[in-house]
């Protein structure tokens, strides 16, 4: 079979989004023109939220206000978004000064997981458009709610599974609709890393430039400890997803988004989650596990996951990360490493398909972009709330069956787990008050 190249596939079929885009969100109460700068706030700016400023601000976003609830983040931060967009942003500790100004457009939530779904509710109370980090929320009625609250406020909603928006994954899933692979039976989800320990320091006195008690918020009253704090945080069940909803859920998103191309939307939740999960590797305070291994059940065809927090030496495929696509005439394998990644067929016979390298200039703010260009247009971005909320299901799906150590059996239709209350109980979780979720 003639070798096809990337560029060749793409001249053919095009490297638009698989799912396309709608304009059901067209209500602009600014109605901004083209050229109009779109100005942000930033809620949480110590390491992705950083990240994602700055590619909006050379995507030609402002970043008018910048809050962070450590005055050190504040201090360190707010000078390289001053260098890179020309001014200082304004700063501030409390995220409702940010909500409250009516110059804002939409605000950049990079928080740790556990203050998600209280932000996104009330930013788009407020009138907000929101770019919000993954994974979504920390439980799947919470995602419910951010997607309602989006819907009901008529707000665009960008979720941070930058993935939708890289040129190659596009077309790796424009691949994947021309059916040349066959029956896809296995789709395959993978993570080979090394978390070095984290120790386990005693509890300590928070540092006097953040007010500890609101960085809780939500999540339960705990002493200080360093582990539960900058970055580690995402260790600890009270504050994150583990690493399913931390790296994992973008490959999840990935192979979700093939998925919803072959089979639609409405029938991308599987009926049936089992496997093992545990902490084999270092003896520390992680509670999350290093090892992981998932089985996701649909009528037709499993999704699987695979965790190694322990070793990225010989990893699946070759790829630290990435996303397979295995069917009866041929298979499909996306590497994630870098949001560009590669992709390569090989066909039953053994010979090769289309693929495409890695490209350069990976990182180049294209999914932040999208979602200027989605405030200014108002049609749907491409990792809409609706789409992150799903793939962040399916993270919870995984955790829950790692929790309860034993299979659960889940309805797409309702979101539930049918009779089994034990399960059902981590549909939703406990806010602490008063940091409750807003009615919406």
């Amino acid at each position: 079979m003639e070798k096809e190249t990337r560029r060749s596939f793409i001249k053919k079929v095009g490297a638009a989004s698989a799912l396309g885009t709608g304009g059901f969100l067209n209500w602009n109460p600014r109605a901004m023109g083209a050229n109009e700068k779109v100005v942000l706030g930033l809620i949480g700016g110590r390491n992705q939220g950083r990240n994602d400023a700055l590619l909006a601000i050379g995507r030609g976003a402002e970043i008018k206000t910048f809050c962070d609830l450590d005055q050190a983040i504040l201090d360190k931060i707010n000078p390289l978004l001053e260098k890179h967009q020309g001014k200082a942003p304004g700063t501030t500790k409390e995220f409702q000064r940010v909500l409250d100004d009516k110059d804002i457009d939409g605000v950049i939530i990079a928080v740790p997981d556990h203050w998600h779904a209280r932000i996104g509710i009330m930013a788009c109370q407020a009138g907000k458009d929101i770019y919000i980090e993954k994974p979504l929320t920390q439980c799947i009625y919470d995602g419910q709610m951010v997607r309602d609250a989006a819907r009901k406020y008529k707000r665009i909603a960008q979720v941070g599974t930058q993935n939708r928006s890289g040129r190659n994954f596009q077309s790796a899933i424009e691949f994947l609709k021309t059916g040349k692979l066959g029956k896809i039976c296995e789709v395959t989800t993978w993570e080979c890393q090394v978390r070095e320990s984290i120790g386990n320091p005693p509890d300590s006195d928070p540092p006097p430039t953040v007010d500890y008690d609101v960085w809780l918020g939500p999540a339960p009253k705990r002493p200080f400890n360093e582990n539960r704090f900058h970055y580690k945080w995402r260790f600890f069940w009270d504050y994150g997803n583990t690493e399913l909803g931390n790296q994992g859920v973008h490959m999840i998103d990935v192979a979700l988004w093939g998925i919803q191309t072959l089979k639609g939307v409405e029938n991308c939740l599987p009926t049936h989650v089992s496997g093992s999960s545990g902490i084999y590797w270092l003896n520390d305070a992680k509670e999350v596990p290093d090892t992981q291994i998932l089985t996701y059940q649909y009528p037709d065809f499993v999704l699987t996951w695979e965790l190694r927090s322990f070793a990225k030496h010989h990893p699946i495929d070759g790829s630290e990360e990435g996303i397979g696509f295995i069917g009866t005439d041929g298979t499909l394998m996306i590497h994630g490493e870098g949001y560009e990644g590669s992709w390569s067929v090989t066909y039953k016979d053994g010979s090769p398909g289309p693929s495409a390298s890695p490209e350069e200039n990976s990182e180049d703010g294209r999914h932040e972009l999208n979602f200027i260009e989605c405030i200014k247009s108002r049609e749907t971005p491409h990792a809409d709330v609706e789409l992150g909320r799903l793939a962040t299901t399916i993270c919870h799906l995984g955790n829950i069956c790692t929790h309860l150590k034993r299979d659960i059996t889940f309805d797409p239709r309702t979101e539930t787990f049918g009779h089994d209350k034990e399960a059902n109980a981590y549909l939703t979780k406990k806010h602490r008050e008063p940091y409750g979720l807003p009615k919406v």
